[in-house]
C-alpha cells in the first residue's frame, strides 16, 4: 500500500502539459511516423505494394 501513495505523490510533482504541447508533441510524432513509413516503403518495395493492394482491397471491401 506505500507504494500506491509514492506513485500519486510523483505524478501529482508533473506538470500538466497544455493542449498545445500536446498537439506539437503529437504532430511531431506523426511526421516521424510518416517519415519512417516512407523509409520502409523504399527500403522493401515488394512489402510495400503488397500493404498497398491490401489496403486498397480492405477500402473496396468497406461498407460505409
Amino acid at each position: 500500500m506505500a507504494s500506491a501513495g509514492a506513485v500519486a505523490t510523483a505524478e501529482s510533482s508533473v506538470p500538466v502539459e497544455t493542449d498545445a504541447e500536446r498537439r506539437r508533441r503529437r504532430a511531431q510524432f506523426l511526421r516521424d511516423l510518416a517519415e519512417a513509413r516512407e523509409l520502409r516503403n523504399r527500403v522493401q518495395p515488394r512489402r510495400a505494394k503488397a500493404a498497398r493492394l491490401r489496403h486498397a482491397m480492405r477500402m473496396r471491401t468497406f461498407r460505409w
